[in-house]
Parts: structure tokens; C-alpha cells; sequence
């Protein structure tokens, strides 16, 4: 659907559904890591300040690399549209334009089962408290990615999504 403007070609899309992010939502989101560290703290061992901030950037790395070769494999011209973000509720590896929702889903799935195959690997040979930093630190940036996904599941399968700061929204081409 190519509106004419001169020699320029402009796309429309159509939104079905944006979920709006409640201020709330990112204020728990927040002070989660907080309330996990003191109980890690106080229940395992003081070391754990050091395995938990250990395991924050091991996940990070861990999640961008299987983002990064699904991406590889999938589709080509990913490296414009996906950017490391730092802005809660959306932390890591993840695109900065519309992305087909194929896309998003397939590499979120992927992220969260390798991501936890290889923190469940690691069980036998670490200590308590760095697998359960470990296990915090995944499903902390992994939740709501997966919410997202739930909650765009009866959409159409070729659809496009939009993630900003303040809402997840789901277009049709």
C-alpha cells in the first residue's frame, strides 16, 4: 500500500495492539535486583554482591551471543535494527526499529531456552549463589520480552513489532 509523494515511497501500517508499560511494572522491575541481592545476602553468603554483578554481565554476553547468531542465520540485514538498550523494561540485545515478529519471537525463544540449558550446565561446577544470580539476572531480562510475547500471541504470525520505553506495539504491513 505505497502512497505517492513525489519519488518518495511511504508505507502504512495498520496497529492491532500496543501494550502500554505501567510506570509501576518499572519501578518493581527496578528495585527487584535489590530485594534479590539482600536475600542472597543474608541467606547464602556477603560474597554474592560479587557473584551477582559477576553473573549480570555473564548473562548479558550470553543472551547477546545467541541473539546475534540466530540473528546470523535467520536474516541478513539485522545489524541496523538491532542495538544494545539500557533503558528499563528493555535491557539487552534488541532492535531499535520494527522487526518482523517472527524474528523477535524466534530469538527470544531461543535466548531463553539455550540461556537456561547453559545456566543449568553449569549447576555441578559453581556455587549457589552465582547459578542463582545466574537464574535472576535471565529471567529478570527475559520476563519482559516473554509478556510481550504473550500477550501478541493470537496476533497474526506476519506482523511487525515496536519496542519503545513506554508501550510494545504490534502493526500490520
Amino acid at each position: 500500500m505505497p502512497a505517492e509523494s513525489g519519488s518518495a515511497t511511504f508505507y502504512n501500517y495498520k496497529l492491532l495492539r500496543r501494550i502500554t508499560i505501567p510506570k509501576a511494572l518499572i519501578g518493581g522491575l527496578s528495585t527487584l535486583p535489590f530485594i534479590w541481592l539482600l536475600a542472597e545476602i543474608v541467606f547464602i553468603t556477603w560474597t554474592s554482591i560479587f557473584t551477582f554483578l559477576l553473573a549480570l554481565f555473564i548473562v548479558l554476553w550470553i543472551q547477546f551471543v545467541i541473539t546475534r547468531s540466530v540473528l546470523i542465520i535467520i536474516s541478513h540485514s539485522y545489524k541496523k535494527r538491532w542495538h544494545f538498550k539500557m533503558r528499563l523494561p528493555w535491557i539487552g540485545y534488541l532492535p531499535e526499529q520494527f522487526v518482523s515478529y517472527s524474528t523477535f519471537r524466534r530469538t527470544q525463544h531461543y535466548a531463553t531456552w539455550i540461556g537456561s540449558c547453559i545456566i543449568a550446565i553449569l549447576i555441578p561446577w559453581s556455587p549457589v549463589s552465582f547459578i542463582m544470580a545466574l537464574l535472576f539476572w535471565h529471567f529478570w531480562f527475559m520476563a519482559p520480552r516473554l509478556i510481550i510475547l504473550l500477550r501478541f500471541r493470537k496476533q497474526p504470525r506476519d506482523g511487525i513489532i515496536k519496542l519503545t520505553p513506554q508501550d510494545a506495539s504490534y502493526y500490520m504491513p
